[in-house]
């Protein structure tokens, strides 16, 4: 695995949950909750998961939109967690975000170059010439044209507004980029123009991406390696085809027998999960997923497992049907 461009180790996010006369907190909501990975330069990491797990908020605690509870958030070996807020706001030149949808982070008062200008200035980048020259090149770069920049946003499709997104994201030249969901609000028809786009960007800019969807056939098309979010706490992770192909933990195996088999021909056995998803304000004691696991032991209801190496350290599992309570290997059923 190539040096990691960031290093998430034991991300933590509360929100405090308040109640009563005097609005005094009772209850943490634990959206993420103690969560590990580590994404490489050049790389594009998925982020999968039920909605409500986590995904969004993991990505939005990472770039610092939301503070962080508790943990170490390492960017370009730099942990950006204990910044301050000015240097924060250097850091967030090489670290930016697209966000699920197109017409809710938009202005609809601005235009697309005022859109595309506002990084710009905020940063103190370049002259008026040179900033719209840099707006020109950027525009016809996502797809469009400079006849665009003059528009406003109510004038464009739902995929053409996920392009000027696109480009502000890129008009400061990041390293890195949060993807939250970026093709969901749009039709099919869009959605592979806009994964493309994203696929041909990364090979043009060199960048990095953390790909967050709950559409688990997009993310075996774009992502290297992806991680399973349940309940604020990642399951597993892996090499995408490896993962895909022979899943370990049985949320992640209930989430592939999920995804639709084009053939008619071809008949996949489905994993039903009973219950409802607990809530992330009381989970459950010992493995989040005990709760509606097919598989449960006794050991599942008390310890939470670690998320332990299967193998190697591309392949991890947070289950203790691959290992017992002491972090031990045990023969993989």
């Amino acid at each position: 695995m190539k040096q990691p461009l960031l290093e998430v180790n034991n991300l933590k996010k509360y929100y405090r949950q308040k109640s009563g006369w005097f609005g005094k907190s009772k209850d943490y909501v634990k959206a993420v909750d103690n969560v590990s990975f580590s994404v490489a330069q050049g790389e594009t990491f998925g982020l999968v998961g039920e909605s409500g797990c986590g995904k969004s908020t993991t990505g939005r605690t990472i770039l610092q939109l939301t503070p962080a509870t508790s943990g170490e958030i390492k960017f370009d070996g730099v942990d950006v967690s204990k910044l301050s807020r000015e240097d924060i706001r250097q850091k967030r030149k090489h670290m930016q975000m697209v966000f699920q949808d197109p017409y809710a982070s938009l202005n609809p008062r601005m235009t697309v170059y005022d859109i595309l200008e506002e990084p710009l200035r905020a940063h103190r980048i370049g002259s008026a010439q040179e900033r719209r020259q840099t707006i020109e090149r950027m525009i016809e770069v996502v797809g469009l044209t400079k006849r665009h920049i003059g528009r406003y946003t109510h004038e464009f499709s739902g995929g053409q507004r996920q392009r000027i997104v696109i480009a502000r994201s890129l008009i400061l030249k990041p390293k890195f980029i949060v993807a939250d969901e970026p093709v969901s609000a749009l039709d099919v028809s869009i959605q592979s123009q806009i994964l493309n786009l994203l696929q041909d960007l990364q090979d043009q800019f060199q960048l990095t991406y953390l790909f967050i969807s709950h559409d688990l056939s997009v993310v075996r098309h774009l992502c290297n390696r992806v991680a399973v979010m349940y309940l604020g706490n990642i399951v597993e992770i892996g090499e995408v085809e490896t993962l895909y192909t022979e899943p370990l933990h049985p949320y992640t195996r209930a989430l592939l027998s999920a995804i639709p088999v084009a053939d008619p021909q071809v008949k996949r056995e489905r994993v039903i999960l009973q219950g409802d998803v607990p809530s992330p304000t009381n989970p459950p004691s010992g493995c989040p997923f005990s709760t509606r696991c097919p598989e449960v032991r006794d050991v599942c209801r008390q310890i939470k497992p670690a998320l332990t190496a299967i193998a190697d350290q591309e392949r991890r599992v947070a289950c203790h049907l691959y290992h017992d309570p002491t972090g031990k290997d045990v023969t993989m059923p």
